[in-house]
């Protein structure tokens, strides 16, 4: 009977560790996912403002957007890119419930420039301060091609471009401020990026970014979103947010992010395009804007 009795103990406190060591385990789990869900979902922004769902074929909503077309000075657009932006139905439309905003390898002379590829650059006839902004996008494909997502402020003095045209610019860049909420380089494929241009961080000395790798995309539709307030923004790729800027000093040099800026979707052509590359859209499902 004893020994009987000491095999029976044995096995209770055996069973009770090993209870301990699953719930334990379970319990460390759901902290796990409690984290994550608090990290990639809290926002102060849940009022949609402003959005377009693409729904529809053929062309593009005029009153929510306008093709910036003209050439900067000197005949080239900024960064060594290659392409024409144009209006052509051809580079932008609606199908299906999506935005198709495509570059394609031909040859276009366009304002006194002749160049070899095409494709289009969206700026939106909206603007705000402050806000979450939502886009689902899957983007183009081909290592010399150079999709982004991202916003300006209206007072950016550019010629050509919608607000400029509107009488609002009066401040050159980077001074004016740009945010980048998504880029995407062909020649990295599946990195995704994340900058702020402004007086302390432009050009080729940009230190306000981060980035990360994502599975597919070019493949696949993500959601790239911005959440942005009076102290500091946040990026993010499907909830999994991957870049926050927050500068210490706030000043016109770090901060020029208290006003209204407005969206820009565009893709662009580097010198080192595939000599095979033919076209490629980036499709967009909707964007949202909220506050």
């Amino acid at each position: 009977m004893k020994k009987k009795s000491s095999l029976y103990i044995s096995l209770l406190v055996i069973i009770f560790v090993l209870l301990y060591i699953v719930l334990n385990d379970n319990s460390s789990a759901q902290n796990e996912n409690l984290n994550y869900l608090e990290v990639t979902t809290n926002s102060d922004y849940d009022n949609l403002v402003w959005s377009d769902e693409f729904n529809g074929n053929g062309k593009l909503n005029s009153e929510k957007w306008f093709h910036q077309t003209q050439l900067p000075p000197g005949g080239s657009w900024w960064g060594g890119i290659i392409q024409h932006y144009t209006d052509s139905e051809t580079n932008t439309y609606m199908e299906n419930g999506y935005l198709n905003l495509v570059a394609k390898k031909e040859t276009l002379t366009d304002q006194g420039e002749t160049k070899h590829y095409t494709s289009a650059r969206l700026n939106s006839k909206f603007a705000f301060t402050y806000g979450k902004v939502e886009v689902k996008a899957k983007l183009p494909k081909g290592v010399g091609t150079w999709p982004a997502i991202w916003m300006l402020n209206t007072n950016i003095d550019e010629d050509g471009a919608h607000w400029d045209n509107k009488g609002l610019g009066t401040t050159k860049w980077p001074n004016c401020g740009e945010i980048d909420i998504i880029e995407h380089w062909g020649k990295n494929q599946d990195y995704v990026s994340s900058a702020l241009h402004n007086g302390s961080s432009y050009g080729g000395h940009v230190k306000n970014v981060g980035g990360r790798k994502i599975k597919n995309a070019t493949d696949d539709f993500h959601i790239y979103a911005l959440e942005w307030t009076s102290e500091k923004m946040i990026f993010s790729v499907d909830g999994v947010n991957h870049y926050e800027y927050n500068p210490k000093v706030k000043n016109s040099k770090t901060w020029p992010y208290d006003s209204d800026y407005y969206l820009i979707l565009n893709i662009a052509i580097e010198p080192n395009i595939d000599p095979n590359f033919k076209e490629s859209a980036m499709l967009v499902d909707y964007i949202r804007v909220y506050q």
